[in-house]
């Protein structure tokens, strides 16, 4: 699941950059930020080996959070 926000990230910044487009500036910072949630939701993955199910789920809900409001806001 999280490596699919890597996959769109690079997408989106290869498609600004090759079709040298200007995306939206709230699109493009919950897209990096969703890139910071995972890296922090990674890093905590051994201090929280007891409950990983719950900081993966919690992680997800919360990236999820992040790319409906990057859809909804540019509407």
């Amino acid at each position: 699941m999280y490596v699919s926000i890597f996959v769109e990230v690079g997408l989106g910044v290869g498609l600004v950059a090759g079709q040298d487009m200007e995306a939206p500036q709230f699109h493009t910072f919950y897209g990096f930020l969703m890139i910071i949630a995972v890296a922090i939701i990674y890093s905590y993955r051994n201090q929280m080996r007891q409950r990983i199910y719950l900081l993966y789920g919690l992680g997800g809900l919360f990236v999820m959070g992040l790319g409906i409001r990057a859809m909804v806001l540019h509407r």
